[in-house]
This record gives structure tokens, sequence and C-alpha cells, in this order.
């Protein structure tokens, strides 16, 4: 029999007495059992202990982790006569539990019970509280307690670093990687990765680049992880090209992760014939594509507006590899199929598909028929998307854009008007450009920056210029009926447009660097045509993250060949 199988071990100690005799061995026993994850003998060696401690019982509840039962053994300890109270190994395993599950009523009682007793400010309870609050999403709660632990080491800083760049909040991941490393405390993979994460959502490229130099230093950048992080940060900061640098060094060791963050990075710009090579070469190195894989490569064909090849990459998809898309999957063909102008097929398919679809998915197909002015679909879709979220204001939004299209400005006034009745407020637009190391945020029409007057000098200097080589401002942006001049003044003043000026300006900027500007939304038409017009009047790469795409604008012409 082998030595190393629990029960042959059980043997044993029955055999020489110990299992009578020694609790230690059962309480070992019982972990022994769970480890081979054989739980109802670890409960049968519980049982057969006359009078359990602490640790036998933190045995067997952690030998039931991850399910209800572990609460129920908990609550079991709490009751019985000899009224033994849990250690901070006993919370710290039940917390994990509530994390996987997860169970939060339950973990906040446990927190609660955990500052009674004295361990909530302990390395590990406070560790699993930490990671608990993250999971949840209450990642205020996961900082309070971060903020009081009595001591901290690598591990701990790690998880909220990663905890913060998984619930949206990366300036507070970033400050926290700051703050681990002005305390002394070495770099993980896991922090520098999450670090990594944190800068890529927001684009920030220097962030990125300061972390990569890091990893360097540290020697991490050899490491899959660091290296899947900084393929998908650069991927998502637009530089593909250094992206492909760190992917061609580490190629042979990365799995499918690297692989498909290497895809998704070329999947954003539209480079369709990089991602179905990449795709090609992943096959022949005997790696499986996975439903990632694919998600890249049907992105990089719809954003190519590439409908027959992401009709023929989908049918591949189900009928060759056997996946079920998601809805991700379906969205990408939805909105190729909308953009080549057959709404009516992508509505049908939208219908049809065996996922009910989300907001997404109809924001899209609402966009599609914004831009072909097909109004019969798009008060479909407009509705479809109220009857998910009633204060969805892209629903009036893109509805109103296309009626203005149309110039039935009575109908534009009426969806304003429904929109104001409903109270619902539209979401504004934001662009944040970072400048020697700080990130600078502008609102349309935003007049709270300190050089706010040099800002609207060189926006009006740049949009005088470009007027004279031929712009000519898009004016079906503009949902109002209004005199020409107030139109022109409010197109001038788009967030985007604040944010591109001030990069212009003297000492914001080495020349000849490529000016970065993300915003929350997507990028205007007018905005579109002026940034063609910029690219060329200054001689500059000008690159913006929207909401859907990255644009690269350089000479006049943009990489999205007008299709977003």
């Amino acid at each position: 029999m082998d030595s190393t199988d629990p029960r042959c071990v059980h043997a044993r100690a029955i055999t020489t007495g110990a299992a009578k005799a020694n609790r230690a061995v059962l309480n070992n026993l019982i972990t022994l059992y769970s480890k081979s994850d054989l739980r109802s003998d670890a409960a049968r060696v519980f049982r057969s202990i006359p009078s359990p401690n602490v640790v036998s019982w933190t045995a067997l509840t952690s030998a039931f982790s991850n399910s209800p039962l572990s609460f129920h053994h908990f609550i079991s300890m709490l009751r019985h006569p000899s009224r033994i109270l849990p250690n901070s190994h006993t919370l710290t395993s039940l917390l994990k539990t509530c994390a996987t599950l997860p169970a939060l009523t339950f973990g906040a009682q446990l927190h609660s019970l955990a500052v009674k007793l004295g361990f909530s400010s302990e390395l590990f309870t406070a560790s699993a509280l930490v990671s608990l609050y993250f999971k949840t999403g209450l990642s205020n709660n996961a900082k309070k307690v971060f903020d009081e632990m009595s001591v901290r080491d690598e591990v701990c800083f790690s998880s909220v670093i990663v905890g913060f760049a998984q619930n949206y909040k990366p300036i507070d991941a970033l400050s926290c990687f700051v703050e681990m490393r002005r305390s002394g405390m070495a770099s993980t993979m896991v922090s520098v990765s999450g670090a990594l994460r944190a800068g890529s959502d927001m684009a920030m490229l220097e962030q990125c680049r300061i972390i990569h130099g890091h990893a360097m230093v540290t020697g991490l950048n050899l490491n899959v992880i660091v290296g899947s992080a900084l393929i998908d940060g650069y991927g998502k900061c637009g530089l593909v090209g250094n992206a492909r640098g760190v992917f061609d060094e580490l190629e042979m060791e990365l799995n499918i992760v690297g692989w498909n963050a290497m895809m998704a990075g070329h999947a954003q710009q539209g480079e369709h014939g990089n991602v179905i090579e990449l795709f090609t070469l992943m096959e022949e190195r005997g790696m499986v594509p996975d439903e990632y894989s694919f998600l890249a490569t049907l992105t990089a064909l719809y954003n190519a507006g590439l409908v027959e090849e992401t009709e023929i990459w989908f049918k591949r998809m189900t009928e060759e590899y056997s996946l079920e898309p998601c809805l991700e999957h379906y969205t990408c063909l939805v909105g190729a199929l909308g953009k080549a102008g057959r709404l009516e097929e992508a509505e049908q398919i939208a219908l049809t598909m065996p996922f009910k679809p989300d907001a997404a998915l109809w924001r899209v197909l609402l966009s599609k028929c914004a831009y072909h002015v097909n109004m019969d679909i798009a008060w479909r879709m407009s509705d479809r998307l109220l009857e998910i979220n009633p204060m969805d204001d892209s629903a009036y939004v893109i509805l109103a854009n296309a009626y203005a299209s149309a110039g039935r400005w009575d109908e534009v006034r009426e969806v304003w008007k429904k929109m104001k009745d409903k109270k619902v407020r539209k979401e504004g637009g934001k662009s944040w450009i970072e400048a020697l190391g700080e990130v600078h945020v502008f609102l349309a029409g935003d007049r709270r920056h300190e050089r706010t007057n040099e800002i609207y000098a060189k926006l009006t200097e740049l949009m005088e210029e470009i007027e004279k080589l031929g712009y000519v401002p898009v004016w079906t942006e503009m949902l109002h009926e209004v005199e020409e001049k107030e139109k022109k003044k409010s197109l001038w003043h788009h967030s985007e447009k604040l944010a591109l000026a001030f990069g212009l300006l003297n000492g914001t900027a080495p020349p000849g660097k490529a000016l970065r500007i993300v915003k929350n939304l997507r990028i205007c038409r007018d905005c579109h045509e002026a940034f063609k017009y910029i690219s060329r009047l200054v001689d500059r790469e000008i690159i913006v993250r929207d909401v859907n795409r990255y644009h690269k604008f350089l000479n006049g012409s943009c990489n999205c060949g007008d299709q977003w």
C-alpha cells in the first residue's frame, strides 16, 4: 500500500495505539484525509476524538473549505458545551471560504468576531478579510482593514494592489504599489503584474514603462505572468510594437494567456492580419485556441470592418473547434453585420442566440442603426436598451444622434424631452492625457485647468488653421438646432480637443513624441475629422483610445479607416 495514503497512516496509528492516545495524531489525520479529498473519512476521524480542541475543529472546518458545511461545523464548535473559541487560523480558513462562495454576510459576522477576539489586525486574518472585501466589491472596507494591519508583508501588499486593479481603481492600485516600494517590501510577480494592469486600464504609458524598468532591474521581466501583463499593458496603451518585443523575448515560455494578450493588442488596432498570423503560429506550436483567442480574432475582423471574414471565423469556432460562443462573440458578429448595413439580419441573430442580449449588444446595434440612419430599427433598439435600464442615457443620446443625422430636429427635441421628463442625465464626455508623469483630466467646456487660457488659445489657433486646410465641421454631432456660431463653439470645446490642445502646449510633451489621449466615450465624428487634419498640421502622431478601440492619426488619416 502507498505509504502516503492517509488510510495507511491511519492503519499504522491504530496498530501502534497512537490513534487512541494522541489527539494531535488524529488532528493530522483529519488534515491528511481532507487533502486527499476524503472528507467523509476526515469527519469520521473527528467524531472519534473524545475532547476535540480548537485545532481539531479548525482541521474539520478546513476539510470542508469552499463549502457551506464549513460554516455548519464552525457554528457547532461555538455551540459545543466546552465553549471553544476560534483562533486566527480558524477565522482565516473560514474567511477564504466566504470569499470563494461568496458569503459576504457570514464574512462580516466573522469580521466582527475577529475584532472581539483581537485577530482582525493580524497578518493572515486581515489578509483574508482584505481578499473577501475585494472579491465582493467593497474596496473601501478592504482598504480600511489593510490600513489597520499591525504587520504587512509583500503578499498582503500584492493582494491589495491586485484587488484595487480588479475593482477598477487603478490610481489606488498604483499608489499602493508606490507605498509598498517605499516601505522596503520586495516586489513580487503578483504586485508587478497588478500594477501593470492598473496602468494599462487607464492607458498610462509612462507608468507602464516605469514598472517595466523596475521589473527588468528585479529580474521579474522574465517571469511569464509579468511578461503577459507587460504584453497586455503595452497593447492597451496602443504600443503594439513594444508588446510584440516582450512577446518575442518570452515566446517559447508563454502560455495561451500571453498569446491571447498579444492577439488582443493587435485586435484593438484592427490589425487582423497579425492576429490571424499569431493564431496560426499558436496552433503550430501545439497550443489549443480557446474562447479568448477567437474573441481577439473576431474583434480584429470587426474593427477592420470585414463582415464576411467575421462570419467565417465565427462558424469555424463552433464547427472546427467545438467551442460555444459567448455573448461577446455574438456582439462582434452582430456589430460586423450592422456595420455592413445588414441590420435586420443582425437583429435576428441577437434575438435567436442562446443568450439574453445585454445592454452592450443592443447599444452596438443601435449605433449601427444611427450610422445607417435606419430609424425603424433604431427605435426598437432604443426600447430594448431602456427595458434593461430605464435610466440608460445612451438609448436616448444615440437615437437623438440618428435623428440629427437625418435632419429631423422635431424628433430630436422629442427624445430630449423624454429624457428630461424621466430625469435621465447624459454621461459627460471625459478625456485624459498623461504629461510629465501626471494625468490631466478634461471635461467638455472645461475651464478648471491652471493653463486654461493657454489651452483655449491653442485650440482656437489649431481650429482656424485646419479650416484653411479644408476641415469642415461635422454638424450632425450637434444634437440641438442652434446658430452656426454656437454649434462651432460647442464642437470646438469637446473634452478630447481640450486634451489635445494641452498636449501641444510648450513644455507639455517632447517634440515629435506621439500624443496619447484616453476618452470614456466614443470619439465623435467631428473630433475624429479634426484630429486627422491636426495630425497633418502639426506633423505629429495622435493616438486616441476611446470606449471602442484605438485611433492612430498620422498625416491626415486614421488607422480605423473611418469605421468605428
